[in-house]
């Protein structure tokens, strides 16, 4: 059915934006008008698939609408509750797609409703946004479908999302405040280096006389930075662009990943964060009924590095030839000997879903403990880089003065 997106009037007089489905226009606004709404403007809204044509090139994913994880959360959660409350799945969609704020959202809302209402089963209408709904998500969903209990699924597709986006939440509080630190040292490095040193440095160049090497660095710096600031946005963008491009590559997304793991500290926290997701969603498929070289399938996708990727990936070769679990990633050396030791305790005692759980808290807990420590350590750093910038930024011009009073003494 199609979809329309309108402008309009309520009762009050107030004025509303929101979207519609309905058969063609005219039903659309014999719709809006029974509900007490005169629509000013209507028009049919199409598929994100049919403007592909129009995304940048090098930015398609920083500039197309994405549906934020809060909002899909929030979704589920209320999804979720309707239906353990009595509603049809069609009609607790229905009823959810006005309490979403996000336009793109709604459509997507909308499409899987009449989906629904066309035969489709829910996992196969979710199957069509993979964009929104990650693979995890789409299995749990047929797994509910299929034994009867898509109620309980929501539930625990609701805590998860729920955990996911508190655990981001943490570790980006967390680092606001040092990054906010930075981009203010920054900008004042800017300021001094453009605006202010080329004033004091400019009573300099009558002195006739050849500078300190300090001073001539700052100089040359300071001009780099008054003229050439073009010069580095442009280095950046091509950073920036060179990263994207080399993330496209298979070797280029190998050896990114790769060095993201080699990094000190920040590959620990990269590791560490690979393991809770990938124990999180493992051990939560294992719940819901799903096969576990299935599960394996799926979860080599989400854990965010390629080389973890690859050795789930032979993990799940082995033990389709009847390895254990915990066995067969051991031999990666990339996942913690603690996590090991806890699967295969978890296959020995037939609770693996439980132990994954537990590793998921864990290594979750391991993970804001090691940012917030980093993000401690971050605040002194900045400040001193900033206090040892403007130290040489005060002796490149002191230098050249203390020359001048010698000369004349």
């Amino acid at each position: 059915m199609p979809i329309y997106e309108y402008s309009a009037l309520n009762i009050k007089g107030k004025s509303v934006t929101d979207i519609i489905d309905s058969e063609s226009i005219a039903a659309a606004r014999q719709k809006l008008r029974a509900a007490n709404i005169y629509p000013t403007s209507i028009k049919e809204v199409y598929e994100p698939k049919s403007k592909k044509e129009f995304t940048l090139p090098f930015f398609p994913k920083l500039f197309s609408p994405k549906v934020k994880q809060s909002e899909i959360s929030m979704m589920t959660r209320q999804l979720a509750t309707l239906i353990t409350a009595g509603f049809p799945l069609v009609s607790a969609i229905f009823a959810l797609i006005p309490q979403t704020s996000s336009n793109i959202f709604k459509r997507i809302l909308s499409q899987v409703k009449d989906a629904i209402e066309e035969g489709s089963s829910f996992g196969e209408a979710l199957s069509q946004y993979p964009e929104t709904f990650s693979d995890m998500y789409i299995n749990m969903v047929r797994s509910g479908e299929s034994s009867g209990t898509l109620e309980l699924v929501l539930e625990r597709l609701a805590d998860i999302t729920e955990k996911q986006q508190a655990l981001n939440n943490r570790i980006r509080s967390a680092l606001t405040y040092p990054v906010l630190m930075l981009f203010l040292g920054i900008m004042v490095l800017y300021f001094l280096l453009a605006y202010v040193v080329p004033r004091i440095t400019s009573i300099f160049s009558d002195m006739g006389q050849v500078l300190p090497a300090p001073t001539r660095f700052l100089i040359a710096t300071s001009e780099i930075f008054k003229s050439g600031w073009w010069v580095i946005l442009l280095g950046i963008l091509f950073i920036i662009i060179g990263i994207s491009r080399l993330k496209k590559s298979e070797k280029g997304m190998y050896w990114y990943d790769k060095t993201k793991l080699s990094l000190p500290g920040f590959g620990s926290l990269t590791t560490k964060l690979a393991v809770a997701r990938f124990a999180r969603t493992l051990g939560t498929l294992l719940e819901n009924g799903v096969t576990l070289l299935k599960a394996l399938g799926i979860v080599k996708n989400i854990v965010g590095n390629r080389l973890i990727a690859d050795s789930i990936e032979a993990a799940a070769n082995d033990v389709e030839k009847g390895s254990g679990l915990g066995e067969s990633l051991e031999t990666s050396n990339l996942f913690p000997h603690i996590s090991i030791q806890m699967i295969q305790v978890g296959e020995q005692s037939g609770e693996l879903e439980t132990l994954l759980s537990k590793v998921a808290d864990i290594y979750e807990n391991e993970v804001e403990t090691t940012v917030v420590g980093l993000s401690t350590l971050l605040e002194p750093v900045i400040i001193l880089f900033m206090g040892a910038v403007v130290l040489f930024i005060v002796l490149s011009i002191l230098l050249p003065i203390f020359e001048m009073n010698q000369m004349i003494r």
